[in-house]
């Protein structure tokens, strides 16, 4: 049976059951994606014939169809969520770092639409069930992650909402009437929406406000980007420290952002966990506050009273003139400034790769995790020889050293014990035979005498009978 969307188009000023022919259509309505090739013709009907006369999505989307046979009867998208809602945040109870990072699991309806002359009676709650059905699973298969909650805005100056409150949504109260025309930047426009929230699974709030996610949506806390959050105090002290340290390179003219202040948010972005270089080390400097760019020093863009934020371009100009062992010396001496001195015995050395920008380095930490340095490994090296040199501008004396089985070297060992006065304590692994057969011997069960060599048959006064 066909259905011609105009049939169905009855006016009437109070609710009415659905006809025969009308509930045909509901029971057998379908719910679908659109199609890539589809998605001109749906931005096209929404531009037509939703009110907001835009078909524009935010962030991470989806876009359905409710269909009967080949008829489109309705149209909706899904897309990121608001970044600051009060009544939708106060109803999660999270914090604004649990809000920052778990944002993506919340979705937002921003369109939804009912084809003209296609109006009856249960369409748009129908259309609504089989969306909210599938949405987290389809949101999983495109985007990578589920869904826990989703929220919508209803201008009660056009609609009261009916259609959400009968699908299970929750009206929350009302918006503050701003909305955003450009980054960072709102404008009042007088006509608050209703907000309005559906928990898509059960207690999906409070879990959202909880100190832990479920397994499945932690992974989205996890891939959350790095943030800067720290004060301008910090900051200053930071910049002033490398200002000393580090010496400026470049001229006067041409310093719209100077070096102590890019050295200052490249040092935070590493802190923050930004590992991948240039183009992370933008985007994270796209995060910054206003007044966090001014204690880092940088300039206002010309004719505004806005800071600027340094891109991709000007970190890959910048890194590689900047003096290594100034930036160095100048971080341990802000981190003795911030820390205090020292008092840990342990010195930690190990390696890691930075897999994107394929370069290795060694670094030394103490037992707390506090950095005392890093050295990069030369081209047609390894660690060894760089374990080394960072271990020679460590202070080592009284202090244990803890490495892997890559550096239980003889040169090393000695370097600690007799150079540094130091101590160790190396890792053996079992394809090191040559040293595996020597400890096993030494400390095979037996007689054992501090004083006397292996060939001494006799047994000194003070031997032990088991090995120490």
């Amino acid at each position: 049976m066909l259905l011609c969307c105009r049939g169905m188009k009855q006016k009437s000023a109070g609710f009415r059951q659905p006809t025969v022919e009308e509930q045909h259509v509901l029971i057998h309505l379908n719910v679908r994606l659109i199609q890539p090739e589809e998605v001109a013709r749906f931005d096209q009907l929404i531009c037509e014939h939703h009110y907001l006369k835009s078909a524009n999505v935010v962030g991470e989307h989806l876009r359905y169809v409710a269909m009967y046979q080949e008829q489109w009867l309705a149209l909706a998208t899904w897309n990121a969520p608001a970044l600051h809602l009060k009544a939708r945040d106060a109803f999660i109870g999270w914090t604004e770092e649990q809000r920052r990072t778990r944002l993506p699991l919340l979705v937002n309806n921003s369109r939804l639409l009912v084809l003209p002359a296609c109006h009856h009676p249960n369409l748009i709650s129908r259309f609504m069930k089989l969306m909210l059905a599938r949405l987290s699973d389809d949101w999983q298969e495109r985007w990578g992650h589920p869904l826990a909650l989703a929220e919508t805005f209803v201008d009660p100056h056009l609609y009261q909402g009916t259609a959400y409150k009968a699908s299970g949504w929750q009206r929350l109260g009302l918006t503050s009437g701003w909305r955003r025309s450009a980054e960072d930047f709102y404008q009042k426009h007088d006509r608050p929406k209703q907000i309005w929230v559906r928990e898509l699974v059960p207690h999906a709030a409070r879990q959202l406000g909880a100190a832990q996610l479920p397994p499945d949506w932690a992974r989205v806390q996890e891939k959350a980007s790095p943030r800067c959050t720290a004060k301008a105090a910090p900051l200053r002290s930071l910049v002033e420290a490398l200002r000393a340290e580090v010496p400026e390179f470049r001229r006067k003219e041409s310093l719209a952002y100077p070096l102590a202040g890019l050295l200052a948010l490249i040092a935070l972005a590493m802190f923050s966990g930004v590992r991948r270089g240039p183009q992370d080390l933008a985007d994270y400097a796209a995060t910054l506050s206003q007044g966090q760019l001014r204690a880092l020093g940088f300039r206002t863009r010309r004719g505004t009273t806005r800071l600027r934020c340094p891109g991709e371009s000007t970190f890959k100009r910048v890194l590689p003139d900047v003096n290594a062992g100034a930036l160095e010396r100048a971080l341990l001496l802000w981190q003795e400034q911030v820390l205090g001195a020292a008092q840990d015995k342990l010195v930690i050395v190990d390696g890691k790769t930075l897999r994107h920008a394929h370069v290795e380095l060694v670094s030394a930490v103490n037992g707390a995790g506090r950095w005392l340095g890093t050295v990069a490994v030369k081209e047609k090296s390894n660690e060894i020889p760089a374990a080394r040199a960072q271990l020679a501008k460590v202070e080592l004396n009284g202090k244990t050293v803890l490495a892997d089985a890559l550096h239980t070297q003889v040169e090393t060992v000695q370097q600690v014990l007799f150079e540094g006065g130091g101590d160790y304590v190396m890792t053996v692994k079992e394809n090191q035979k040559e040293l595996v057969h020597t400890l096993a011997r030494l400390l095979a069960p037996g007689k054992f005498s501090p004083s006397a060599h292996a060939q001494d048959a006799g047994t000194d006064a003070g031997s032990q009978s088991e090995p120490a």
